[in-house]
Order: structure tokens, then C-alpha cells, then sequence
């Protein structure tokens, strides 16, 4: 469970103390990809977050975000799909669903002793392209012998433009058809469907984060981080690099990780904790979040 107890404690790292480690495809627990893992070090059982990387981007770029999310009671597990040969959304879908399944009998392997995660109390998140993988697993795209709990999109993006969308293909653009049975989070940025004037926008109008929680069946919720970008979430040094060819707000990169950190966190707590204060408090008063969050929006039903 969750260990997070305040609205502040959320949007701050949490007292579980979490140990990032990589583990190749030749260890002994035989991963069908290489991935990151952020895990508590302390004796417990703890829910799991299967989380995917954006576009061109490697798994490790998000440490500071998913240590976050894992300090406050998560053990992360996050795919690389490629390194130098990129390969299509629904090669990528079928990586993360050979992953799923591999949770149940390799993740205990490699956790320290007496670390156990709880399978019971899955959560599925990914960034950019990594959302639409993230979708089109809890859509059953590919299958997989466990079950989600809940989903969260980070700046999902489905494409390039409505007219130009890989398979498989997410929006529907029909509201609410995204019928996924388990509660479904958005976060988007307000710089994301913006260009720098010579790179297209990473999350252009249409394919964004405004259709998918437009397309999304209750209960849902939506975060806008209004002042900032598609990739400002990322670790210090490679949002800075990503500034060049993304549109990036001119805010503190370290408010904007704290930010999406605990809203998933309280998503989290909430969906698979039972523990509703800290979500139920950023809908109350968004102010309280470290950046401006505009709007905030929750739909029960």
C-alpha cells in the first residue's frame, strides 16, 4: 500500500527509501527486454507500475520521476522497447504485454528479500507514444495474463495528426468510447501542441491529451500542466537537451516532475490504495500542486 498520507507529501519525495537498477535480458530472471526498475528496499509488499517510454526516448531519462512515484510505496518497472532500431506501436504493445506476463514469475526474483510486489494491484502509465502503447495494452491489443487496475496517460500522443495515426489506432473520436473498466487518468501539457518553429509539435491538437480524455469512459480524470511541455518531465539534464527541438516551459523542470509525480501518486493511492485524500484534495484546491494546473477535472460517471 501506498504510503503517501497528505496533499502535501504527494508533491514531495516520499520516506520509502527506493533503490534504480537495470536488469539486461541475460539474468537469470530472463525478461523478455531490458528495464529499469525503481523498488523500495524496505520489507513489504507493494503495488506495481508498469510504465512506457515516449518516442525516441530511453527508459532511464524518467529516474527522477518514477523515484518519485516509488518513494511513496511502488515498485516501477519500466520496458526498454528499442535502442537504435525503432519498431512500430504494436511491436511495442506486444513487448509490454510479454512484460506483464513476466511480472509473475520474474519481478520477485530481482527485488531485494522479503520486497514482494502485489499483482493484485497493477497500474499501467506510459508518456507520449508511451501512452498509446499503454492504451492499446489495457485495450487488449496484445494479451496478457494479468489484469490492470488503472491506467494513466502522461501527454499521450496517438500520431502525428488525426489522418496520420500508426496502428494501433487509440481515439475513435466518438466521446466516452474508450471503454476500459478501470478508472483512467490524463495529465497533458499546455506547450505540447506547440513547435519551436522548426521541429512539428510533439503532441499536436487532435491526436493530444484533450482526445484522449474526451474519448475516456468515467471514471476519469484530467490534469492540464498549463505553463509547460510535452518533455518536461524528464530527468534535469535531457529535458534541457529535449528543449531544443520541443517546446519547453520556462518554469522550473524540478516543480514539473514533482507535479505529474503526485498526481500519479495520488491517482495511485486512490485507485489502487483505497486512499482518496490526496486526489480528492488536488481537485479541491489545484493551487496546492508546485505548477499551475488549469484545468482540473474529474468525471464519476
Amino acid at each position: 500500500m501506498a504510503l503517501a498520507t497528505s496533499i502535501s507529501s504527494v508533491f514531495d519525495q516520499g520516506s520509502v527509501k527506493v533503490k534504480s537498477f537495470t536488469i539486461k535480458t541475460s539474468d537469470l530472471s530472463s525478461p523478455p527486454t531490458q528495464l529499469f526498475i525503481v523498488a523500495p528496499v524496505e520489507e513489504n509488499t507493494y503495488p506495481v507500475l508498469l510504465f512506457c517510454h515516449g518516442f525516441c526516448i530511453d527508459n532511464t531519462w524518467y529516474s527522477q520521476l518514477l523515484q518519485h512515484i516509488s518513494s511513496h510505496g511502488y515498485i516501477v518497472v519500466a520496458p526498454q522497447f528499442y535502442h537504435y532500431m525503432l519498431i512500430s506501436p504494436t511491436k511495442e504493445t506486444e513487448i509490454a504485454a510479454k512484460v506483464t506476463d513476466w511480472l509473475s514469475t520474474g519481478l520477485s526474483q530481482v527485488l531485494k528479500e522479503k520486497v514482494k510486489p502485489d499483482l493484485t494491484k497493477l497500474a499501467l502509465s506510459g508518456h507520449s507514444r508511451g501512452g498509446k502503447v499503454a492504451f492499446a495494452l489495457a485495450l487488449g491489443h496484445a494479451p496478457t495474463s494479468l489484469k490492470f487496475s488503472a491506467i494513466l496517460g502522461i501527454d499521450p500522443v496517438d500520431g502525428q495528426s488525426p489522418s496520420n495515426r500508426a496502428q494501433p489506432k487509440i481515439l475513435t473520436y466518438v466521446p466516452r468510447t474508450l471503454d476500459l473498466e478501470i478508472p483512467i487518468g490524463i495529465i497533458g501539457t499546455g506547450l505540447g501542441d506547440q513547435s519551436t518553429g522548426i521541429i512539428p509539435p510533439f503532441a499536436p491538437d487532435g491526436v493530444n491529451h484533450a482526445e484522449f480524455f474526451n474519448e475516456s469512459k468515467p471514471p476519469s480524470c484530467y490534469f492540464l500542466a498549463k505553463e509547460y511541455g510535452h518533455c518536461d518531465m524528464l530527468d534535469e539534464s535531457k529535458a534541457s537537451l529535449a528543449s531544443w527541438a520541443c517546446k519547453s516551459g520556462k518554469g522550473s523542470k524540478e516543480d514539473m516532475r514533482r507535479a505529474v509525480g503526485g498526481i500519479v501518486v495520488a491517482f495511485l493511492n486512490d485507485y489502487l490504495g483505497g486512499e482518496s485524500k490526496d486526489l480528492e484534495a488536488i481537485f479541491e484546491k489545484p493551487s496546492t500542486a508546485p505548477i499551475v494546473l488549469d484545468p482540473v477535472i474529474s468525471v464519476k460517471e
